[in-house]
C-alpha cells in the first residue's frame, strides 16, 4: 500500500515563506519522478513543481518559477517545496503526487496524498 502525506501548510501573509513536505512510504521512493500540484478555490488544479528519482533536474510551472524550489531527500523518503515571496494567488491545496513519468501532465500520477491547504493573507 503506497501512501503520501503531505504537511507544512498554513496561513502565511503575503510575502512570506513556507516549506512543505511530503512523506512517502510504501515502494521503492527513489525510483519516481514527484510531483507537486495546487487547486485554488473555484479552480481546476494545476501542475507547481516536478522532481526526478535523484533529484537531477526539476521543472517548475512559470507561475512559480524563481520562488518556489522543490527538493526531495531519498533516504528520508520525503519530497519538500519551499515556496518563498508567497502571493495571494498562491492560495490553494497543495498536493503531492507520484508518477513514473517526468511529465506535467496529472494523468500520468497515479498516487495523491490528501492535501495540505495553504492560505495566503494580502
Amino acid at each position: 500500500q503506497v501512501t503520501l502525506v503531505e504537511s507544512g501548510g498554513g496561513v502565511v501573509e503575503d510575502g512570506g515563506s513556507l516549506r512543505l513536505s511530503c512523506a512517502a512510504s510504501g515502494r521503492p521512493y527513489s525510483r519516481t519522478v514527484m510531483g507537486w500540484f495546487r487547486q485554488a478555490p473555484g479552480k481546476g488544479r494545476e501542475f507547481v513543481a516536478l522532481i526526478r528519482a535523484r533529484g537531477t533536474s526539476q521543472l517548475y510551472a512559470d507561475s512559480v518559477k524563481g520562488r518556489f524550489t522543490i527538493s526531495r531527500d531519498n533516504p528520508k523518503n520525503i519530497m519538500y517545496l519551499q515556496m518563498n515571496s508567497l502571493k495571494a494567488e498562491d492560495t490553494a491545496l497543495y498536493y503531492c503526487a507520484w508518477s513514473e513519468q517526468y511529465t506535467t501532465d496529472q494523468s500520468t500520477y497515479d498516487i495523491w496524498g490528501q492535501g495540505t491547504q495553504v492560505t495566503v493573507a494580502s
